[in-house]
């Protein structure tokens, strides 16, 4: 069942605030009641264990994130402890998914030292690497917010995970994110086998702006000359600085993730919109998307960034890249780090997994 939440609530999950309320024609008191209507709607659309996992994340009750300076925004609540929440009240214990190793170093990259966390799996290797990069509109998050996607994967796919603390904007706005990613990603293809990887088979992998700096990655690596990595799985990934495609129209007001705090996290990203065309931060724009590896590229029905991921993945099947894309239904933004609760996070996961470990099978 979905739980009733007030109006205000659903302004503050949506990034809204009185403010909005009060400007914008389409929540005026005579569009009141049809916005309701919709978004019960599209909650009663949500697969069921989706629906309880957004309903813990309304009744959180925050403030609207584009209300609040970055440094605020990064101690509120994360749908990760909306899973919490869900466990909770089906009375379980959050399951830690157990890898064989998890180590922490740091590496050089361009702006000074980069923390990266190491997930290494059971088996004897040397093993296939995949860099990750963790989502959060280059703003929010950290490399525990999304510890449950890299247990996952190394798991699933037999991979030594290096997921990557880069830095933050605004503090660090574009490219330096971008730049770290890249840096990042060279060192370990250079370094791979100190950490009982395979140089020769490193793969990169991210969510949302994490599939943003995995996507970019690639492109610098084609573009510098830079040691290639040999897939790359996008999920949800940003890939255009345009707030007009239709899955922005249609999820304008989604959760957790929607148009108003997207607008934010690319302002706090970007220099100056100007920015927004580079390919380094839209790698939709790129000319030419030729010579990149192959790809998996997973979206979901209820986000903003639908259009786009889908998008890039047209692009790449257009200039030769084999790429598997799928679309799944019922789930929204961040589905793919709750495997804890949802099926389709799970299938999911197998799916990114089977796309690495056929490609670290091939070399």
């Amino acid at each position: 069942m979905t739980q009733p939440y007030s109006r205000g609530g659903l302004l503050a999950a949506t990034g809204l605030g009185a403010a909005a309320l009060a400007a914008s024609p389409a929540l005026t008191a005579s569009h009141g009641g049809a916005q309701a209507a919709g978004r019960q709607m599209a909650m009663a659309q949500l697969d069921p264990q989706a629906r309880e996992v957004v309903a813990e994340i309304l009744a959180a009750n925050t403030p609207p994130i584009p209300t609040l300076t970055p440094a605020n925004a990064r101690q509120l609540p994360t749908p990760s402890d909306a899973v919490l929440a869900v466990l909770a009240s089906r009375h379980k214990p959050a399951p830690v998914e157990a890898v064989a190793v998890l180590s922490h170093r740091t590496l050089p990259g361009p702006g000074g030292q980069l923390l990266v966390r190491i997930y290494t799996p059971f088996g004897v290797g040397p093993f296939p690497v995949t860099v990750y990069f963790h989502g959060g509109g280059w703003v929010i998050a950290n490399l525990d917010t999304y510890d449950a996607s890299c247990r996952a994967l190394c798991n699933a796919a037999g991979t030594i995970i290096v997921s990557v603390a880069y830095r933050q904007a605004p503090e660090h706005k574009f490219p330096a994110a971008a730049d770290d990613a890249y840096a990042a990603t060279q060192w370990v293809m250079a370094n791979a086998a100190m950490m009982g990887g395979d140089p020769k088979r490193v793969a990169v992998a991210g969510e949302s702006a994490g599939g943003n700096l995995a996507a970019v990655t690639t492109l610098m690596a084609r573009d510098r000359g830079g040691k290639m990595p040999i897939y790359q799985v996008l999920v949800y990934p940003i890939t255009n600085y345009d707030f007009s495609t239709p899955s922005y129209q249609e999820q304008a007001s989604a959760v957790p993730l929607n148009k108003p705090l997207m607008m934010w996290f690319w302002q706090q990203y970007l220099r100056t919109p100007a920015d927004g065309a580079n390919p380094y931060a839209s790698p939709l724009r790129a000319k030419s998307l030729r010579g990149l590896p192959a790809a998996t590229v997973i979206t979901d029905q209820f986000d903003p960034l639908r259009s786009e991921g889908e998008a890039y993945a047209a692009r790449l099947r257009q200039a030769g890249v084999a790429v598997t894309a799928t679309r799944y239904l019922g789930v929204m933004h961040e589905f793919f780090s709750m495997p804890a609760v949802l099926d389709k996070a799970r299938q999911a996961i197998q799916e990114a997994a089977m796309g690495l470990r056929g490609a670290f099978a091939r070399g």
